[in-house]
């Protein structure tokens, strides 16, 4: 790091027409209720309000302030009551659609999960959750029907062994995606696990971190596939190769989907590792102190960036944030297509990792204590989580990784899944979520295995992701078939659950978002026979070597109707 830092240098820095509860330009006062609540009360402070009072108290007599809020800021969301169908989800007030139970999410943030901490992680799941146990596209294992009064005890035991759902949700330093493979892939350009751990160490519990204008999500590979989806975070380092000081890491920043997606713009620059967490606090701190906090709609980076421009953010950055300039270096290339490590492959050192896939990331206690008992079995270093809803067991020996795949297909992964299973995901959807629309996990999951009868030797790949609503928790619009869930009419006139599709959507090379058909939506129970439509279209007319987003691109329409 540069000891001398610059002279001092004043920045401009862009002033809306209208303010925009912009803290860096004097507009402290809370311009909505979400901005009011944190200004009450620091929301960490709600944490141990949970240790000292509410694990004592009942659901209804909890502070409405800190169980619809502030418990964000504990991993805690409050979980959609069973009974009320999609269009329930807009027309009732939050407080309607309230259980008295809460989704729990546990942050992994790229660590190996040891045989330990596996097997606290199924004792969990199976005490506490009625044996839930998702893994989520952003490295977390998430729970369903945690009571208020069992969360100390979860607590204390995933502290034991390393883990915790500290600021897993709220307006907060989001779970951090590490590559699955850092630190053992023979391919690897360099291992980011110590800058990751770093901001960790930095960030969460930190009071200068915990009010963002809304969610900051952090991705880090040092691996050339870029498995972490650095396109769609606020902000991301990806591995960059400088052609004097070597190999050190690109910065992107602004990217994200929802309702108004956008792909991060890259810097073009080269970070030393010991340097990624300085650059981290000043990507969070122009966020904290200039994002836009009047409304939640574009209260993400994305909005700012858009409206700064990369030129203008990276001055902000260097002048007034890391007072000095950041080394220029050509953003690197990307990938044709990202990695998720499915399969066995061998390790630097010698041993092997075996990435597996569950479906659509739904898995449950006893396959982490199942998962548990081979990694102790075999001596294996633990497993770490994908940002695809899938795991990677690290340090087998190789004479083991047959009987090792063997056995995870005893507990329900599989080493060797279908195309279909491999590259589909699902969001958590109507089943306990209160912004869904329409059901998600069983329609993925059946999807998947019609699928598997129609196309059964698929030679291209070809990725499904479904979401519940149009918050694109699922990455709908970076798929090759993307569904966001919604109400549609049937051919009988009747509202039923469907999804508007997105066609030709992807990352890495073909980063773009899916194409839109003009008032073309599909029914849930017409998306087996729409997809296969689909399909048999483009195995029919492709060019040799053709991949579905391109050919998507160049389709008439009829085909993809």
């Amino acid at each position: 790091m540069n000891d001398q830092p610059t002279p001092a240098v004043k920045v401009e820095i862009p002033r809306p027409k209208r303010g925009e509860g912009q803290w860096g330009l004097g507009y402290l006062e809370p311009l909505n209720k979400n901005e009011q609540s944190k200004r009450d009360d620091n929301p960490l402070n709600a944490i141990g309000r949970i240790k000292s009072t509410w694990a004592q108290a009942e659901f209804d007599r909890i502070d409405p302030a800190d169980k619809r809020g502030r418990f964000r800021w504990a991993g805690l969301y409050t979980q959609r009551a069973p009974g009320f169908d999609g269009g329930k989800t807009a027309t009732l007030e939050e407080e309607e659609l309230d259980d008295s139970f809460f989704m729990m999410r546990v942050r992994t943030d790229g660590q190996i999960l040891t045989g330990a901490a596996l097997r606290t992680l199924g004792s969990l799941s199976n005490e506490y959750a009625r044996g839930t146990a998702d893994i989520t596209d952003r490295n977390n294992i998430q729970y369903h029907w945690i009571e208020i009064g069992s969360v100390p005890d979860m607590w204390e035991r995933l502290d034991a062994v390393g883990l915790t759902t500290i600021e897993a949700c709220g307006d907060s330093p989001r779970p951090f995606l590490g590559s699955p493979v850092a630190g053992i892939a023979k391919d690897e350009l360099i291992d980011g696990s110590s800058a990751l751990a770093e901001i960790k160490r930095r960030s969460l519990g930190n009071p200068e971190y915990s009010n963002f204008p809304r969610k900051f999500k952090t991705a880090l590979t040092g691996h050339p596939s870029h498995d972490v989806a650095p396109e769609v975070n606020d902000v991301a380092f990806v591995a960059t190769v400088h052609p004097e000081l070597g190999v050190g890491f690109d910065c992107w920043v602004g990217g994200g989907l929802s309702t108004n997606p956008h792909l991060a713009q890259k810097l073009g620059v080269w970070i030393p590792l010991e340097e990624v967490p300085d650059v981290w606090e000043a990507v969070a701190g122009i966020f904290r102190d200039y994002g836009y906090r009047r409304l939640r709609s574009r209260a993400r980076l994305k909005f700012l960036v858009a409206d700064w421009g990369m030129e203008k953010f990276r001055e902000v950055m260097e002048v007034k944030y890391l007072k000095r300039e950041m080394v220029r270096c050509e953003s690197p290339a990307v990938p044709e297509h990202q990695g998720d490590h499915i399969g066995v492959h061998e390790q630097k050192d010698g041993k092997f990792f075996i990435g597996a896939a569950p479906v659509v990331g739904r898995i449950n206690g006893d396959v982490l204590l199942g998962l548990a008992d081979l990694v102790e079995q075999y001596g294996a270093q633990g497993a770490r989580l994908t940002a695809y809803q899938k795991l990677v067991v690290i340090g087998v020996d190789g004479a083991d990784t047959e009987a090792f795949a063997a056995g995870l297909e005893k507990i329900g992964l599989t080493a060797a899944p279908s195309n279909w299973r491999r590259r589909t995901m699902a969001c958590t959807g109507i089943e306990y979520c209160k912004l869904a629309i329409v059901e998600t996990k069983d329609r993925a999951k059946d999807l998947i295995e019609e699928l598997e009868k129609r196309f059964p030797e698929l030679d291209s790949p070809i990725s499904v992701n479904l979401n519940g609503c149009p918050n694109a928790c699922a990455r709908t619009q970076v798929a090759d078939i993307g569904l966001k869930g919604q109400l549609v009419l049937d051919e009988n006139g009747e509202q039923v659950s469907g999804y508007q599709v997105h066609l030709g959507g992807g990352l890495a090379l073909g980063a773009n978002f899916g194409r839109k058909l003009r008032a073309h939506k599909v029914t849930s129970a017409g998306l087996d026979d729409y997809i296969t439509k689909v399909v048999t279209n483009y195995l029919a007319g492709r060019a040799a070597g053709e991949s579905f987003q391109t050919w998507v691109q160049r389709a008439d329409e009829d085909l993809l109707r």
